[in-house]
């Protein structure tokens, strides 16, 4: 797609030399963010630009799947705003903050990826999200995690104690959803990581192969984990939502460990029949 793609910006930088340039380019109808590279951090389809256009962004949606009372979501990293924008649309109920630490990121995301302007449920702000975990706990029902840049996750995302302001920062309930990269040789180390601050509770969805995994920990194990309920609640999500949420419900039972029945949060029972 790339080599057809029309650049549409070049070059963008922030006022701090650490930060990457910030590429928009087109093609066939999708225009994609680039940051510091070709590879494409987010994207959106020009005609239905609240869509979720690449399948791991909406993954990240299947919070939605273990707790039907989310109010509060945190996101570090704004990137072209897919989440944002489709939380804002189509999930009422949700209050959202982002924190961004790239103005001009900010900037393009809303000139380019119709990222709405600050109101009561979306606020996006300009500022440093690790200072932010780090200093801010019980804040979020939910936190999404999407940081990487153009040399991958940047090692200050993935380190055991970004993971354990991650947890801190959720509520009781609280979800934390990252994007890792499934070929990355270090997601085994990142795994693990987010198990030991999230207690072993852990869940992995992969959106691709190989490509990008949906890794999610949670502060308390969701009340039913009963693969007969999990697929009831895919299917009214997807009365209102165009996610494929029961396709995800079968990889998440495919990819962590389950029975028949229901899914656990004990990764070394993984591919064991358990009653």
């Amino acid at each position: 797609m790339l080599r057809r793609a029309k650049h549409l910006l070049r070059g963008l930088t922030s006022s701090s030399a650490l930060d990457e340039s910030v590429d928009v380019s087109e093609s066939d109808g999708v225009r994609a963010l680039h940051l510091g590279s070709i590879t494409i951090q987010s994207a959106m389809r020009i005609r239905d630009p609240l869509a979720l256009e690449l399948t791991y962004t909406r993954g990240m949606m299947c919070f939605l799947l273990f707790n039907p009372h989310i109010k509060q979501v945190l996101a570090i990293g704004l990137g072209g705003g897919s989440l944002a924008k489709y939380i804002h649309a189509y999930c009422p109920a949700i209050v959202s903050k982002v924190i961004e630490i790239n103005p001009k990121i900010i900037q393009v995301a809303r000139s380019q990826f119709y990222v709405p302007e600050n109101d009561e449920r979306l606020e996006v702000v300009e500022g440093d999200g690790l200072q932010y975990l780090a200093e801010n706990t019980d804040v979020a029902d939910v936190l999404l995690i999407d940081a990487f840049d153009g040399n991958g996750i940047p090692p200050d995302f993935c380190s055991q104690d970004f993971f354990d302001h991650c947890a801190s920062t959720l509520n009781n309930d609280g979800i934390l959803a990252i994007n890792l990269w499934g070929s990355d040789k270090k997601f085994d180390i990142y795994l693990q990581r987010i198990e030991q601050s999230f207690a072993g509770k852990v869940l992995i969805l992969p959106t691709g192969k190989p490509g990008n995994i949906a890794v999610f920990g949670f502060k308390r194990e969701p009340n039913d984990l009963r693969l007969a309920s999990l697929r009831e609640r895919a299917k009214g999500l997807e009365q209102h939502h165009k996610i494929e949420f029961l396709q995800f419900v079968e990889k998440l039972a495919e990819h962590n460990a389950s029975s028949s029945n229901r899914l656990f949060m004990t990764r070394n029972l993984v591919n064991q029949e358990i009653y």
